[in-house]
């Protein structure tokens, strides 16, 4: 398919955009049997533009994705294939325009653990999405050739040098922007990021889908069980990076300390999943190399996410430098 200028650099507030999406969104939801209800209700990011679409059998969720994040829609194709039991099956998609068509995914995980806080919730839903990783292991390829961007440990030394060089978006030196000193020793830390990257590579642990944003409003917990989503900062990459956020997201919301028990607990849940390949020794091994190499990787996924002249990247575009200044802390999780 033919994208035209206005795809690749998408207006989602001109009318002639909101007719061509809606109108495919009404051609999609008719060949799924359905009819559109009523008017759709808007939700804009400088990433992405989400619609909640009401028809006559429930809602459904239309998602354009800006060109730095448009590969999730190939990506939702491939893992509803791959791993069907873990995400949610789309009624469509147009990977040209980076356009997705999603069934209601109904409660999240965050509003289960609004009414119970029991962290064994996190010990039931993360054995699924290492599931989902396992199933896509043998398609890393397939992957990298949809556009799904390449953040194995073997490439992430020169992408973390690249960035480092990239001064117009890490904003060096000035307001709000990353401090020229500790700019001096990223530089620095460069030989010792890249053979921490040697180190884990040799491991041999094989790359697959790497969410990179797994926290708990990322997955659906429904009655057929839990369903992963939102998958527009994803990349091909060493699969235990997923930990450095969900470890987080999971001690910041509980209060707890870096070294509280129920962390490694969770850490193990997960881990659980690649026992029957690796003793659990190389494995939190492994898992503390990937959390401590992470930080990259969430820098490169919000320039992507902000490579766009919305004037509201603005309001994020801290998260760049932010997160690559978090290599020097020694306490990442």
């Amino acid at each position: 398919m033919t994208t035209t200028a206005d795809e690749h650099a998408p207006d989602w507030s001109g009318e002639q955009w909101r007719v061509r999406a809606r109108s495919w969104v009404d051609e999609q939801v008719s060949r799924a049997g359905r009819r559109v209800t009523g008017p759709v209700e808007p939700r804009v990011r400088p990433w992405s533009l989400v619609w909640r679409v009401p028809t006559d059998g429930g809602p459904v969720w239309f998602k354009a994705n800006n060109p730095g994040t448009a590969h999730e829609a190939s990506l939702l194709a491939v893992l509803a294939r791959l791993a069907p039991d873990h995400v949610l099956t789309p009624i469509a998609v147009d990977p040209a325009r980076g356009w997705s068509l999603l069934p209601d995914g109904g409660e999240s995980l965050r509003e289960v653990l609004g009414r119970d806080p029991d962290l064994a919730h996190w010990e039931r839903a993360l054995p699924g999405y290492a599931a989902l990783q396992l199933a896509t292991t043998s398609q890393a390829a397939e992957l990298l050739a949809l556009g799904v961007p390449d953040h194995r440990p073997e490439v992430l030394p020169d992408l973390f040098a690249e960035l480092l060089d990239d001064h117009e978006s890490l904003r060096i030196g000035v307001d709000d922007g990353l401090d020229p000193e500790i700019h001096r020793r990223l530089r620095a830390e460069l030989p010792a990021y890249a053979q921490r990257c040697r180190r884990l590579a040799d491991i041999g642990i094989p790359a697959s889908v790497q969410h990179d944003d797994l926290h708990d409003g990322n997955i659906f917990a429904g009655p057929a069980g839990y369903r992963y989503f939102d998958w527009g900062d994803a990349s091909v990459a060493h699969p235990f990076g997923t930990l450095l956020v969900t470890l987080r997201s999971v001690r910041y919301a509980g209060e707890l300390s870096s070294d509280d028990v129920r962390l490694a607990r969770l850490r193990d849940a997960y881990l659980e999943a690649w026992t029957d390949r690796y003793d659990r020794r190389t494995l939190v091994e492994a898992a503390e190399l990937a959390v401590s190499l992470g930080a990259v990787s969430r820098s490169l996924s919000w320039r992507r996410a902000l490579d766009t002249s919305d004037p509201a990247r603005t309001e994020y575009a801290d998260a760049i430098h932010g997160w690559l200044a978090e290599l020097l802390e020694t306490d990442s999780v």
